[in-house]
């Protein structure tokens, strides 16, 4: 037969999407609810064709918001001579609205719940169909191997030349469309190294403990730098899986390596366990104390991740205490005592900060003519209070650390107390220039990311530390 006569049918996970609808599935089911993980393996029981069919009947995956290759689409556009088939081993009840969606195909071929249309089962439904060497096949996997064996051509997408060469040995390789997965600066984007700058608060306490020379101090305040720096990036991972759908709706968001399609989504469920258990080991090495506190700041994200970040107010609370827990972090790792200004100073600076985070978010929203932030409990009606509310929080920080400077415990640890006052009014104006920037749409949606590469909030940084050591 004739190429331009034979059907050309196209795979839809790692081909026609640079994603795999049975992850998407499972990842937008656990993100809904995470206690459908225990109902899994009960699923498996009535084999993968009836995994699919539950996880389908539960979940909806918008399909304008899916990552699509554009290359597959445009073959797809310019073959209109003949029958455009999507033959895929996902479940039907997702594939459809797809097809529907893309307009594009003639015809859907998918597992029904009891058959799962993958491999040889794919193979021998397609030469039943249209005839051996009836169709040109379009897959990316070495399981396609068994359906190419039965195609008049194959075209080998997101593979390497290993696979196109195996698929010449069964049929004719009519193109080859290489892989376009990211490779070491994507997967350093999805682990949000740059985010490591908030771990730098565990430094704190090395600085009011006056413990800054102490050898000793710093390498265990080092190790506990990068235990949180793994743990935070195995949870920004597990974020970014459980958030495909409405980091697509997000004007930036939607670059995000696992929802653009540029890493495979199985890949980040391996890899984020494993940076979290790395994390865990490090701790470990620094004292068991240090460990717990740890375990209970990846409890608080992960509780952030799955649910509470989209509850009004919980959300910022919870913020605020991640980024104080990492100071306790520091304080634990190094082996001093707690300071109770300290953290009622962090607890209300970061307060703030939350707050504005979220006002971002927001005055985002409302630039883009919609009426709440993806997936938050706030609306754009909100913004006067989240305003007022996170510059309320900021003074009163400043004014629990404007009474510290009298306190016994400043009296004993400075020579010079009085010399802290200067750092008021410096902090006064970052807080109020935080939110100015903020409300005239010029800032991160993350400040501390924000406060760590702005010129201004570098000066006020550097001068603080100037006064601290100035009044030691």
């Amino acid at each position: 037969m004739k190429a331009d006569n034979r059907a050309l049918c196209v795979d839809l996970d790692g081909t026609l999407l640079r994603s795999d609808i049975l992850y998407e599935s499972l990842l937008a089911l656990l993100a809904r609810n995470p206690l459908y993980l225990f109902l899994i393996p009960f699923w498996l029981l009535g084999g993968k064709a009836a995994v699919k069919r539950q996880l389908a009947s539960r979940v909806q995956l918008p399909a304008e918001t899916l990552p699509y290759d554009e290359r597959v689409l445009e073959i797809l556009r310019t073959t209109t001579q003949r029958p455009r088939v999507l033959c895929t081993a996902s479940d039907q009840m997702l594939v459809q609205p797809i097809a529907d969606h893309l307009g594009l195909f003639e015809e859907v071929m998918a597992s029904d719940g009891h058959t799962n249309l993958s491999g040889h089962n794919k193979g021998k439904a397609l030469a039943e169909r249209f005839g051996e060497r009836g169709f040109d096949y379009m897959g990316n996997g070495r399981v396609d191997l068994q359906v190419w064996a039965h195609a008049g051509g194959a075209i080998v997408v997101n593979n390497g030349e290993g696979l196109a060469r195996d698929a010449a040995k069964r049929t004719e390789v009519l193109a080859h469309l290489p892989a376009q997965n990211g490779g070491l600066l994507t997967w350093i984007k999805a682990l949000r190294i740059y985010q490591w700058l908030k771990n730098l608060l565990v430094l704190v306490p090395l600085l009011t403990a006056h413990r800054f020379l102490d050898p000793t101090a710093l390498v265990d305040a080092g190790t506990a730098f990068l235990a949180f720096g793994l743990c935070a990036s195995g949870v920004y991972l597990l974020n970014d899986l459980l958030d495909l759908t409405p980091d697509r709706m997000h004007p930036r968001k939607r670059k995000r390596p696992f929802a653009a399609g540029t890493l495979p989504l199985l890949h980040g469920l391996l890899v984020a366990p494993l940076l979290t258990l790395a994390g865990f080991a490090l701790a470990l090495l620094c004292s068991p104390a240090f460990a717990l506190v740890l375990l209970c700041y990846y409890v608080m994200t992960l509780g952030y991740s799955l649910q509470l970040k989209r509850i009004v107010m919980i959300d910022v609370v919870l913020l605020a205490a991640l980024y104080t827990v990492r100071i306790i972090g520091g304080t634990v790792a190094i082996g001093s005592e707690l300071s109770f200004w300290l953290l009622a100073f962090s607890m209300f600076v970061f307060l703030s900060l939350a707050m504005l985070k979220r006002y971002t978010e927001l005055a985002a929203a409302l630039a883009n003519g919609k009426e709440l932030a993806i997936g938050r409990g706030y609306s754009v009606a909100d913004l006067p209070l989240v305003q007022s509310l996170g510059a309320a929080a900021g003074y009163i920080g400043v004014l629990v650390f404007a009474l510290y400077i009298n306190s016994p415990e400043s009296l004993e640890l400075y020579r010079h107390p009085k010399v802290l006052w200067l750092l008021c009014p410096i902090l006064l104006y970052w807080i109020s220039r935080m939110w100015i920037v903020s409300h005239r749409g010029d800032m991160h949606d993350d400040p501390i990311v924000f406060a760590a590469t702005d010129r201004g909030s570098q000066m006020v940084i550097a001068l603080g530390v100037v006064i601290v050591l100035a009044a030691i």
